[in-house]
C-alpha cells in the first residue's frame, strides 16, 4: 500500500505575498473552494495578525470549506497566536503554524540572541499555541542553512512541547537536492520523537531547485510538501502543487500517493493565473500552454506514431480536455454557468446574467472562446467601483506616421477628454490620459500576454507603475491591446487613493 504524502498549500499566504497579486475576501474563498476539489490536505489562509483583510478572510475560508485542515501563520509571538486562534473559531479542523529563525545568521542579525535563547522561545512559542489548538506546526525558518545538529535539537525540542509537524524550510532557496534531502534524513535519524511529528519540506526556487529539493526531501522521509499553485510566491517562487503531484504520479517506483485529483490541476492553474493576475510562462511546466505541444519534426512525427515517444503525461490527467464543450456566441447560459462550475467560480443569478451579456459581445469578436477568457470575464466586476473609467478610446496609428490618440474618462461622475501623439499607439494613449490625470507617474514594468495564440485573442496586459515613491500594479484584458493597456494604467491610479 502507499504511503501518504499530506499537501499543505499556501497560495493563498505565501503565494499572495507577491506583488500585485492580492485578492479580495470573495476571491480568496473562490480559490479555497477549488484548493478543496483539487483535494489539498492544508490549506495556508494566512497571516492574521498582519492585517485586517487576513483575519477576516481566515475566518471567511474557515466557514467556507469542510475536511481540509485550515491553517493561520504566526511568529513565535503570544500576540500573534492569540489572534490566530480567533480566526480559526470557525474552522471544522484547525492548525496553528509558528516558528522563528534558525541559523546563526538570523540568530546574530534578525533577532541578536543566542542559540539557547531561540530553543527556549522555540518550545515556549508551541506550548502556547497547543493551549488553543491540538494540531501546532512548526517553522525552523531558514533551516536550509542552519546546521544540521543544531536544528536537530530544536526540533527535538519542539516535539517534545507539543509540536505535531514541523516544517523545514529552505527559505533562501540555497541548497542543493543532495544537501536538503539529506538534512531530512539526519532529522529522521537523529531526533528523539521524530515519528511523533510529519516532517513537512517547505522551499523557494531563487535558484530554480524548489521541486526537486522538495522532492529529496520526501525520499529522504517528509510526508508533507508545502507548495502552491503556478509555483507563485515571494521571489522568485515556491514549489509547484503540480509538478510534485505529477512527479510522484509519473514515477511508478515512487510508492508515495496524494490525494490530489490531478484533472482538476489545470482549471485550478487558470483560476489562479486569472484572479492574481499573474501569467503562467508558456513552458512552465505541466500547465503551460506550451507543455504538450510539439513543433519540432521529428517530435511531431514521433507523437503521431505513438504519443509516448515526447509524452510522459497524458494532457486529460492534469485536466486538459480536446473534446471539452466549447463556448461559443451561440451557447447558453447554462453552458457557461456549467464551464464556470468546472473551473471553480459559483455565481449568483444577476452576476451570472451580467457575465452571460459580457461573454456574448466577447463571443461576436473571437471565433473560439477560452477558459481564461471566461474567467477574465467572472473577474471583471473587480473594476466596477473604480472612480476613474474609460468611456471611449480611439487611436489612429500606421507605418511612417504619428500616432494620435484620443479618449475620455469618467472620473467620479464627470467627463474628461484629451488628446495626444506618441511613440506608438499605446505611449500616444497614455500621455492622453497623463494629461488628465495630472501627477508625476512613471511606468516600471509593461507586460502583454496572449492568451492562446489566434489574432482575435483576449490580451492580458500587467503595469507596475511608480508613484510617490510607492509601487502599484493594475491590469487590463481586451481584445484590443491597445485599450487593455489603457485598461492596466488606470487600474494602477485607482489604487493610488487606497
Amino acid at each position: 500500500m502507499s504511503e501518504r504524502l499530506f499537501i499543505f498549500d499556501t497560495t493563498l499566504r505565501d503565494g499572495e505575498q507577491v506583488p500585485g497579486c492580492q485578492l479580495n475576501t470573495v476571491e480568496k474563498i473562490q480559490v479555497a473552494k477549488q484548493l478543496e476539489a483539487l483535494g489539498v490536505d492544508v490549506i495556508e489562509a494566512g497571516f492574521p495578525v498582519s492585517s485586517p483583510g487576513d483575519f477576516n478572510s481566515v475566518i471567511e475560508i474557515s466557514k467556507a470549506v469542510t475536511w481540509p485542515t485550515i491553517c493561520a501563520l504566526t511568529r513565535a509571538v503570544q500576540k500573534d497566536i492569540d489572534v490566530a486562534a480567533e480566526a480559526l473559531k470557525y474552522a471544522k479542523h484547525k492548525r496553528i503554524h509558528t516558528g522563528i529563525g534558525t541559523s546563526d545568521s538570523h540568530i546574530k542579525y534578525k533577532f541578536n540572541s543566542t542559540r539557547e535563547e531561540i530553543i527556549e522561545r522555540a518550545v515556549a512559542a508551541v506550548k502556547y499555541a497547543r493551549r488553543y489548538v491540538d494540531d501546532v506546526e512548526f517553522y525552523a525558518e531558514d533551516a536550509g542553512r542552519t546546521e544540521n545538529e543544531y536544528l536537530a535539537r530544536v526540533i527535538e525540542a519542539v516535539i517534545k512541547a507539543g509540536a505535531t509537524v514541523v516544517n523545514i524550510p529552505d527559505t533562501t532557496g540555497y541548497c542543493l537536492p543532495d544537501e536538503y534531502g539529506a538534512k531530512i534524513k539526519y532529522l529522521m535519524e537523529h531526533v528523539d520523537g521524530i515519528d511523533k511529528a510529519v516532517i513537512s519540506t517547505h522551499c523557494h526556487n531563487d535558484l530554480g531547485m524548489a521541486t526537486a529539493n522538495t522532492v529529496s526531501g520526501v525520499l529522504n522521509g517528509a510526508r508533507q510538501v508545502e507548495v502552491t499553485i503556478n509555483g507563485i510566491g515571494e521571489r522568485a517562487g515556491n514549489t509547484a502543487l503540480e509538478e510534485v503531484a505529477m512527479i510522484l504520479r509519473c514515477h511508478k517506483g515512487i510508492d508515495i500517493d496524494t490525494n490530489i485529483n490531478t484533472q482538476k490541476i489545470y482549471p485550478t492553474s487558470r483560476m489562479v493565473s486569472s484572479l492574481m493576475n499573474m501569467p503562467v510562462q508558456p513552458n512552465k511546466a505541466i500547465v503551460g500552454r506550451n507543455a504538450f505541444a510539439h513543433s519540432s519534426g521529428i517530435h511531431q512525427d514521433g507523437v503521431l506514431k505513438n504519443v509516448q515517444t515526447y509524452e510522459i503525461i497524458n494532457p486529460k490527467d492534469v485536466g486538459i480536455d480536446d473534446n471539452a464543450i466549447v463556448l461559443t456566441a451561440r451557447s447558453g447560459r447554462a453552458a457557461l454557468k456549467h464551464r464556470l462550475h468546472v473551473l471553480g467560480v459559483e455565481m449568483t443569478q444577476e452576476k451570472l446574467d451580467k457575465v452571460y451579456e459580457d461573454f456574448l459581445k466577447l463571443a461576436d469578436k473571437k471565433k473560439d472562446i477560452t477558459d481564461d477568457d471566461i474567467l477574465v470575464l467572472a473577474g471583471a466586476d473587480r473594476n466596477v467601483n473604480h472612480h476613474i473609467k474609460l468611456e471611449y478610446l480611439q487611436v489612429t496609428s500606421g507605418v511612417g506616421v504619428r500616432s494620435v490618440a484620443s479618449l475620455g474618462l469618467n472620473i467620479s461622475g464627470e467627463h474628461f477628454e484629451a488628446a495626444a501623439t506618441g511613440n506608438g499607439p499605446v505611449d500616444a494613449a497614455i500621455k492622453a490620459v497623463k494629461q488628465i490625470i495630472r501627477r508625476q507617474m512613471t511606468l516600471k514594468e509593461f507586460t502583454i500576454q496572449a492568451i492562446s495564440k489566434g489574432s482575435d485573442d483576449v490580451g492580458k496586459v500587467h503595469m507596475q507603475v511608480e508613484y510617490d515613491g510607492q509601487m502599484y500594479y493594475g491590469f487590463g484584458a481586451n481584445t484590443d491591446i491597445i485599450a487593455a493597456s489603457v485598461e492596466a494604467y488606470i487600474d494602477c491610479i485607482n489604487k493610488f487613493r487606497k
